[in-house]
């Protein structure tokens, strides 16, 4: 039997030929992308302004900074844009050129991918199910030494949803600090997170230099066809040399125009905010109450979960949820997580209810 076909989340495309299905009809459960999609104000800004694009955009990119620097509360001389959070994570790695680094997993593999092409030595330390995939920051501060040039964090992390609060960031970073270990913070899911919960390391910028944090809009803001991201480091050096190296206007004029429209969104910031923390706790507890699986505790807006009984699996459940133009995410691709878990976002509650009908079926036996 051949091996079968693994999708990213984003492979719409692909799944939609391989399985005929018209993409149109495919709601996707598998990307992490705000269901509301892209917000009415920045739609119509996007209209009215469309001529934006004859024009080159603002080199030093002032103005976005100045907006990014006031919805993160920092300074906007640490602000670095780009094509994307992906060009940022590459332009960072290939500077920093870490002869060993420790990514903490399972996780995004863009990481690993960029890290190959460095040809520096990658380690992992491996979040643990016994723990719900919550950090152990005793036994991970044991790995930190002066071996390690870079740890990378995806904070709330992909795929288990799992987060390490802002107190428990310091430590790393003070420790790593001593250590002079450079820290790369993927919050590219913070803002899904309950309001409740400190879990960013923004508040930390001014007083660690061994930092930068990673944030995008393809996820939060639905725009991943934007690519808009941007890095924050109190480090100037770093910052210097990222900047030197970046490819002139990396960021469009679209994508600079609109980035400035999103950030300052707050009426689409707070329904998002609201739909996700509403249909999180809903998801999680309908889940619990279906003995065949086990959701994980989650602070972005996607949910982790296991499969307890053994007559099915992960690629079953992927596939029996295509079958009705569901796409979610089998986590079987992710290192150390087996053929038992999978992933979905959290979408609008009428297609909510659709998947947990289809869950629901699937632990049944139909």
């Amino acid at each position: 039997m051949g091996k079968k076909i693994e999708f990213h989340g984003s492979d719409l495309e692909k799944i939609a030929a391989y399985y005929q299905i018209p993409k149109e009809d495919i709601v996707l459960f598998g990307a992490n992308v705000n269901p509301l999609g892209l917000s009415e104000r920045a739609k119509k800004e996007l209209t009215a302004h469309l001529d934006i694009i004859t024009r080159y955009p603002d080199r030093n990119y002032t103005s976005l900074k100045e907006t990014i620097a006031g919805y993160c509360k920092t300074d906007s001389s640490f602000v670095v844009v780009g094509n994307g959070s992906t060009e940022l994570i590459s332009l960072l790695i290939a500077c920093r050129s870490p002869k060993k680094t420790l990514i903490l997993g399972p996780t995004y593999s863009e990481y690993s991918r960029e890290l190959s092409f460095t040809g520096g030595q990658i380690s992992y330390y491996y979040l643990e199910e016994a723990d719900d995939f919550r950090l152990n920051l005793p036994d991970l501060k044991k790995k930190l030494n002066s071996s390690i040039d870079m740890l990378i964090l995806c904070n709330p992390n992909n795929p288990t949803s799992s987060a390490i609060c802002t107190d428990d960031l310091e430590e790393i970073l003070c420790l790593c600090s001593r250590h002079h270990i450079f820290v790369m913070i993927d919050e590219t899911y913070v803002e899904f997170a309950p309001q409740d919960v400190s879990i960013t390391a923004m508040p930390l910028i001014d007083r660690y230099d061994n930092l930068m944090i990673i944030r995008g809009v393809s996820k939060f803001f639905a725009a991943p066809g934007l690519r808009f991201g941007y890095g924050i480091t109190s480090n100037k050096a770093f910052h210097d040399a990222l900047i030197r190296v970046q490819n002139p206007w990396s960021l469009n004029s679209i994508g600079a125009f609109l980035g400035e429209i999103l950030l300052t969104d707050t009426h689409y910031i707070s329904r998002t905010r609201q739909l996700i923390r509403t249909e999180r706790e809903r998801m999680y507890q309908e889940l619990s109450r279906i003995p065949a699986y086990k959701p994980y505790p989650a602070y972005a807006n996607f949910q982790l979960v296991r499969i307890l009984q053994k007559s099915f699996s992960s690629s079953d459940v992927f596939e029996a949820a295509i079958r009705r133009n569901m796409m979610i995410r089998d986590c079987s691709s992710f290192k150390n997580l087996n053929g038992q878990f999978f992933r979905f976002c959290h979408m609008l509650p009428d297609e909510n209810d659709r998947l947990i009908a289809c869950l629901t079926d699937i632990a049944s036996g139909f």
